[in-house]
């Protein structure tokens, strides 16, 4: 079973990213329960989401505790929540940031997994270029899949247009695919400089 964990805050898409992960695996003939946990449910409040993915039938119904995969949907949280608490070493974790993990502090982080599980991706400025809003929610996605592996771009962006139908459903298409391109570009650049 794959597990993820989006961490970001009211109003970000955040239980909505989880559903289209749980969509887009449907799609794909798996098995895959969404759901949130709320704290204060107001604007801007922390909220976290699970999404789990496996090719058997999911029965455990309980927080994820041990993610396999998290994405940050607003780094702001880096430094008040511990958002790393139970990743694996081999876990995937992927930021809304057009800065680099050194620049947002995870220095000592880093140096403790393996580089090219964990990227950075401006999915809030690819939004705001493509759907006119800095919701990260959908370009994440793309990124996840570039990441990943786990679900295909096809899949993703059919889960994307399903919710999202019309023009906000191929802009919102288009957000993932630039963070889809971005994060391969990132993951080739990694392979290069570990190869050399």
């Amino acid at each position: 079973m794959f597990q993820v964990r989006f961490h970001g805050r009211g109003g970000q898409g955040v239980v909505t990213a989880a559903e289209l992960l749980s969509l887009a695996a449907f799609d794909e003939g798996r098995f895959a329960q969404a759901f949130p946990s709320f704290g204060s449910e107001r604007t801007g409040a922390p909220v976290v989401s699970f999404c789990r993915i496996d090719d058997r039938e999911i029965r455990v119904r309980e927080p994820v505790m041990t993610p396999d995969a998290l994405i940050i949907q607003d780094p702001t949280l880096l430094y008040q929540v511990d958002l790393f608490n139970g990743l694996a070493p081999e876990g995937y974790v992927l930021i809304n940031s057009p800065r680099a993990l050194d620049d947002l502090g995870l220095t000592d982080f880093v140096q403790q997994h393996d580089r090219r599980r964990l990227l950075t991706v401006p999915a809030g400025e690819f939004a705001r270029q493509t759907v006119g809003r800095p919701l990260p929610n959908a370009a994440l996605l793309g990124g996840f899949a570039a990441l990943t592996g786990l679900i295909s771009f096809r899949a993703m962006a059919g889960a994307i247009r399903h919710a999202f139908s019309g023009d906000i459903g191929e802009r919102n298409v288009e957000a993932a695919h630039l963070a889809f391109d971005h994060v391969q570009n990132e993951l080739r650049e990694l392979a290069h400089v570990s190869a050399g």
